[in-house]
C-alpha cells in the first residue's frame, strides 16, 4: 500500500472570500510544497466534490492545474460518491499507485456551498436519495436521519440522551481544532435541551445533532515511495476498502448500516489489524444518530447498546478508542466534497504528531469511516504511521 507524504487543510467554514477554483489551489498546492515536492513530480490528479449545482461549473476537475504550469496536461479526473466523494477519491489515488501507473497522486476534496440558499442546499443533497431526489424538502436530508432516528428509538428505545452527549463531546473536541467550523465548546445540558438556539430540525434531532453547511477543502499527496524532502513522517496507508449498498430504503434496514459494516471488515482484514489495534477513528458522523450506529457497527457495542460507548467514555479523548478528536463533521463541518480528504488528513495528523492541540499521545494506528447517503456508498481506510 502506498504512503501519505503530504498533506493541507483548509479552514472549514462560512467563506465568503472562497471559490471552488481558490479552495483547489490553495491546498493543493500546500500538500504539494508539504510532501517536498515540486509540481512537476506529480503524475496524476484526482478531485472529489459533489456539487450538484451548488455551483454552476460542473465540469471542475481541471481546476487543480491553475497550481502550476507544471501541472499542464497532467491526467485530472473528478470523482462524485455523494458524501464520500473524498474518500472515493482517495481510492483511486491508491489504485492508481497500485496499478503502477503513477508515482505521486495528489488528491483534493472540496466543496463550496454556504452562498447558496438552505432550500437549493438541501435540494442538492436531497439528490443523493432514491425517494426523495428532485423534491423539495424543508428537513433535506436531516429529515432522512431523523427518520432513521425515529426506527432506532422504537426498536431500542430512547437516544435523546446519548446524542446529547455525543454533540458535546464533538464540541468539545472541536474546541481544540484550528481548522472547525463550529469551535464553540456545548454542555450536554445545552445539546440536550430545545430551545430557541436549539430547536427541533426534524424530531428527534436537534440543531446540535446536525452537522453544519460548510466551505472548505482539503488535500494529500499519496506517493508509491517516502519523500526525502517531505516536512514531516509519511504515514503508511495499510488497508482501504469500498462497499455499496441498494439506494432504496425498501431493500435494506436503515439501522444495519450493512454497507458500512462490509466496508469495515474489509479493510482491517485488508490491513492485518482488529479494532483493540488501533489508536483512534475518525467516523462519518453527519448527525449524531449516524456516530450512535457507527459505535455498533465497528463492535464496540452490541446493536442498540451504542449509547454505552458514549456513557462510559469509551469514545473520548482520553477513552479505550478516540472517535473523532478532529470535531467530526458534527463541529469540524462538512462541505461535502472535502470530508472524507480531511478525515484523512486529521488522522494523518495525529499519526505524525503534528495534530497541536488535539493531538492524542502515542497514537500509532488510526481508521476513517466515510459515508455517502444513508450508508449507501462506504469507504474505511487503515492508516499507520511509519
Amino acid at each position: 500500500m502506498p504512503f501519505i507524504t503530504g498533506w493541507a487543510h483548509g479552514q472549514f467554514g462560512k467563506l465568503p472570500g472562497e471559490t471552488l477554483e481558490s479552495l483547489i489551489v490553495g491546498v493543493g498546492a500546500a500538500a504539494i510544497e508539504d510532501a517536498g515536492l515540486d509540481p512537476a513530480d506529480i503524475d496524476e490528479i484526482y478531485l472529489g466534490t459533489f456539487n450538484a449545482g451548488l455551483v454552476p461549473l460542473a465540469f471542475a476537475s481541471s481546476l487543480a492545474l491553475q497550481i502550476s504550469p507544471a501541472l499542464r496536461h497532467v491526467p485530472a479526473t473528478r470523482v462524485e460518491n455523494a458524501c464520500a466523494s473524498g474518500s472515493a477519491a482517495v481510492l483511486q489515488g491508491v489504485k492508481a499507485l497500485q496499478a503502477g501507473s503513477a508515482r505521486n497522486v495528489l488528491v483534493i476534496g472540496a466543496e463550496k456551498m454556504t452562498h447558496a440558499p438552505s432550500d437549493a442546499v438541501g435540494r442538492a443533497l436531497l439528490g443523493a436519495d432514491y425517494e426523495s431526489a428532485g423534491s423539495e424538502s424543508v428537513t433535506g436530508f436531516a429529515g432522512l436521519f431523523a427518520r432513521t432516528a425515529a426506527i432506532y428509538e422504537e426498536r431500542y428505545g430512547p437516544v435523546g440522551g446519548p446524542l446529547a452527549m455525543i454533540a458535546a463531546k464533538s464540541h468539545r473536541n472541536g474546541a481544540l481544532n484550528p481548522f472547525a467550523h463550529l469551535r464553540k465548546p456545548l454542555t450536554e445540558e445545552f445539546c440536550r435541551t430545545v430551545s430557541d438556539r436549539n430547536p427541533v430540525v426534524a424530531a428527534p434531532l436537534r440543531r446540535t445533532d446536525c452537522s453544519p453547511v460548510s466551505d472548505g477543502a482539503a488535500a494529500l499527496v499519496l506517493s508509491a515511495q517516502s519523500s526525502r524532502n517531505a516536512r514531516h513522517a509519511p504515514v503508511r496507508m495499510m488497508g482501504m476498502a469500498q462497499a455499496n449498498d441498494y439506494l432504496p430504503w425498501s431493500e435494506r434496514d436503515p439501522l444495519a448500516f450493512a454497507g458500512s459494516v462490509q466496508a469495515w471488515t474489509r479493510a482491517l482484514s485488508a490491513a492485518g489489524v482488529s479494532r483493540d489495534d488501533l489508536d483512534l477513528v475518525e467516523v462519518h458522523d453527519c448527525f449524531t444518530i449516524a456516530e450512535l450506529i457507527m459505535y455498533e457497527v465497528i463492535g464496540l457495542t452490541r446493536r442498540g447498546e451504542g449509547r454505552r460507548a458514549i456513557e462510559e467514555g469509551i469514545v473520548d479523548r482520553d477513552g479505550a478508542l478516540p472517535v473523532n478528536v478532529s470535531g467530526g463533521l458534527k463541529s469540524k463541518g462538512h462541505p461535502v466534497g472535502a470530508t472524507g480528504v480531511s478525515q484523512h488528513v486529521m488522522a494523518s495528523m495525529q499519526l505524525t504528531g503534528t495534530a497541536g492541540d488535539m493531538q492524542l499521545p502515542n497514537a500509532r494506528r488510526a481508521a476513517v469511516h466515510n459515508m455517502g447517503g444513508l450508508a449507501v456508498a462506504n469507504y474505511v481506510s487503515v492508516l499507520e504511521a511509519i
